[in-house]
């Protein structure tokens, strides 16, 4: 990425903030096919969770939770297509620590997964499972799923609410049973980044430096793209959400926009192509039935869109009023009219739409735009603003 086309506060580069941050690619992980058809209402077919998946990969993802096919015959059916059509992620498969969750991995060929069980004393209450029936059903299912050939993430639901002795029990009888790789999960978003960052550093120094640490955080507060820097600051390698941050209640993690805040604030390098970003999220949100908010980081249609006056002014320099270029982001700049327009926002849109005007039209113009835009409540359209150039045109 060019870092000419970032214009963010020098503060960010201070040694104490920099030097925080490993220099090592951070890699993503995306569970928008899984944990992100878990938004209420949303339901996607086999097909369109193909399509998905080819957005990913053009994205840059280099994993995909696939499904959860155990328990829903149309996520084995898109794990199939997902199959058949060489997606160049690895595919991956998600699993409960229940010997048949993993047996189903194995008849669809799967050669990765998560195992995910409950560890904090709430959950497993939750559930009626003792802490050694938890252990033992641990150990059973990742014994089986590396027996098979199956690389295995543990997962452990609600672990920012584990008591540590206990959670670093499971997760080291998970390692010692042939798990790789460790996720460190907020399920529901209950770690501020200071808490993100202590319980990651903790994990890694409980399992090592070789073993790969995961975090999977959920915005119930607003603050999982906080949560997933702080867990990068304490040695995370991997970065698990969705795409527009989809998900259960407040949703997931959004990965493209940690991706954005790693690199343009930190100058972390990241496994992800963040001139595709848009591209996914309209994909995703056409597909799931829903519309994003416009004002949404990275991906919001009016974040490169411009209104008031004041700010058109400074149109021609992007770095005043953009913290990134829109070119990293493959997105168009553009003036639009309506109550907060000014002179200058007549000027550009006339230049734009190719409009020639004298500077006696400009007032009369911009007068009838803001009219327009009150009477309405919203914007004019550029055919009405060539028509209102046109009819205040020929009377003056």
């Amino acid at each position: 990425m060019d870092n000419s086309k970032i214009w963010v506060s020098e503060l960010n580069a201070r040694p104490e903030v920099r030097d925080a941050f490993p220099k090592r690619t951070i890699r993503f992980y995306d569970t928008t096919l899984r944990d992100g058809e878990q938004t209420v209402g949303v339901v996607l077919s086999p097909q369109q969770k193909l399509d998905i998946a080819r957005k990913l990969d053009d994205l840059g993802v280099n994993r995909i939770e696939a499904g959860f096919p155990r328990v829903s015959p149309e996520d084995a059916e898109a794990i199939q297509l997902m199959q058949a059509a060489k997606i160049k992620a690895e595919l991956w498969g998600f699993s409960r620590a229940v010997k048949a969750d993993v047996e189903e991995l194995v008849r669809l060929g799967l050669r990765a997964s998560v195992i995910e069980s409950p560890t904090s004393e709430i959950k497993l209450k939750a559930y009626g499972i003792a802490r050694d029936e938890l252990l033992r059903r641990v150990v059973e299912a990742v014994s089986a799923a590396k027996q098979n050939g199956i690389t295995v993430a543990f997962f452990a639901v609600d672990g920012t609410r584990t008591e540590l002795d206990f959670l670093k029990k499971v997760y080291l009888a998970a390692l010692e049973a042939g798990a790789a790789e460790i996720v460190v999960v907020d399920t529901i978003g209950a770690c501020g980044p200071e808490a993100a960052e202590f319980l990651v550093s903790q994990v890694r120094g409980w399992v090592g430096p070789s073993v790969p640490v995961h975090w999977h955080g959920h915005n119930d507060f607003g603050m999982a793209t906080a949560c997933a820097v702080a867990a990068v600051r304490g040695g995370a390698s991997w970065i698990q959400g969705t795409i527009n941050g989809m998900g259960e209640r407040a949703g997931n993690a959004d990965i493209c926009e940690i991706a954005l805040a790693l690199k343009c604030l930190y100058d972390v390098p990241v496994a992800l192509n963040l001139d595709k970003a848009r591209d996914a999220s309209r994909a995703v949100s056409a597909a799931a039935g829903y519309t994003l908010d416009a004002w949404k980081p990275l991906v919001g249609e009016n974040l490169f869109m411009r209104e008031s006056g004041a700010v058109a002014s400074q149109f021609h320099i992007p770095e005043a009023i953009e913290p990134y270029s829109s070119e990293l982001v493959n997105a168009k700049r553009s003036i639009v009219l309506g109550k907060k327009s000014g002179l200058d926002s007549i000027d550009l849109k006339c230049k734009e739409l190719g409009l020639v005007i004298t500077p006696e039209q400009r007032a009369p113009i911009l007068a009838e735009v803001k009219k327009r835009a009150i009477a309405r409540r919203g914007l004019v359209s550029d055919q009405e603003f060539r028509e209102i150039v046109g009819s205040l045109g020929t009377r003056l």
